[in-house]
Parts: C-alpha cells; structure tokens; sequence
C-alpha cells in the first residue's frame, strides 16, 4: 500500500497541479488536497460547460487525479492502471475496495451515470456484501449529494471505515480459529515412523 505522505505518481501530480491552477483562476482560491475545499472543486466543476466534450476530457482527466490524490492522502491506497489512459486509472483503498476518480467526476459534470464512464465502487468477492451493507445504510441522498465528489467523500470515508472494522473482525475469526496466539498446536510422534533403535 501506497502510504498517504508519500509522493504521488508523476503523471498523476502533473494532473493534478493543473486542477488546482484551473480552479485558482476561475475562483481565485487554491485547492489544498484536502477534503474541505472539494465544495471548491464541486463549484468549480458545476462551470464545466456540457457542451465542450473536449474540455470535459481535459477535466474529467485532471480534477479526477486531484480527487483519487485527496482521497488517497486521507484514507490511504495506491493507483493503479496508469498505463492506460486516465479515465482507467483506479484508485485502491487499503480494504480493497477500488473506484474511477475520473468516473466520479465525469459523473459530477454531468449530473448523471454515464455509460463510458465507471461511477461506482468495487470490492474483493469477500468485501462485496459487507459494501452493500454499509452504502445500504447511509440512506437516501439528495441528487446533489451523491454526485458531487465532497458526497462521494463522505461515503468513501464512511464504507472505508466499516470495511476497516469488518477486516479487523474477519482477521480476528481467523486468529481465533488457530488458536488463540495463532501458533500451531505441537505435533505428537508419527506412528508410522520406526521406533528409534537402542543404543
């Protein structure tokens, strides 16, 4: 696992430094990787004209390296498929569970799911119940809520932390079953060896 304090990709900081000029200009207030100025980015992307595809590439591509950096500095996580184009990079959580940044904010733009665009959550067979549960929970959300990327925060934040407890419990079953220190049970002789012979 990447640990947040370490320093993003390359390609993705380049992006991402470009999300922060763009919404310096149009709002005159720097982004500071943190999640309380993505209502700035939220204002911000709700400006994007949905008449520019061109333009929504470009920004779908840049604030989406800014958004997996915000969360991956918070909650921890790696990226992955930065080989590929932007809109295939996914950002990892420590529990598995993995996202688009690019689909949420293609999604953010415009207002909808989008069918080139990946805008949910995944997670390891083991994890996807207990991911179900936890979004299942949270309730109903108000249209602006769930596409805006401070709601799509607030719910990575939530489903991390009820992941994070469901890992511990599901690592502690496993300790129980073990034994309670983990360690193996100590063997007795085999009765098919042959009896050592006598001196």
């Amino acid at each position: 696992m990447t640990s947040p304090s370490e320093q993003p990709p390359p390609r993705v900081e380049e992006f991402a430094a470009q999300t922060v000029e763009y919404v310096r200009r149009a709002v005159g207030v720097a982004l500071t990787f943190d999640s309380d100025t993505l209502p700035l980015l939220d204002h911000y992307l709700g400006s994007v004209p949905a008449d520019r595809p061109d333009l929504i590439e470009l920004v779908v591509a840049t604030a989406g390296a800014y958004f997996g950096e915000v969360v991956r500095r918070h909650l921890g996580g790696r990226w992955e498929g930065l080989d590929e184009k932007p809109p295939a990079w996914r950002m990892v959580l420590p529990t598995g569970v993995s996202f688009s940044p690019a689909g949420f904010v293609a999604a953010a733009i415009t207002r909808a799911e989008l069918d080139d665009h990946e805008t949910g959550f995944e997670a390891p067979p083991r994890m996807k119940p207990h991911l179900a549960e936890a979004l299942a929970r949270m309730g109903e959300l108000t249209e602006d809520d769930y596409y805006s990327l401070s709601g799509r925060f607030d719910t990575l934040e939530h489903v991390h932390s009820v992941l994070l407890g469901v890992a511990a419990r599901l690592l502690g079953d496993a300790v129980d079953d073990d034994g309670e220190d983990g360690a193996a049970e100590p063997e007795g002789p085999d009765p098919d060896d042959p009896p050592d012979a006598p001196n």
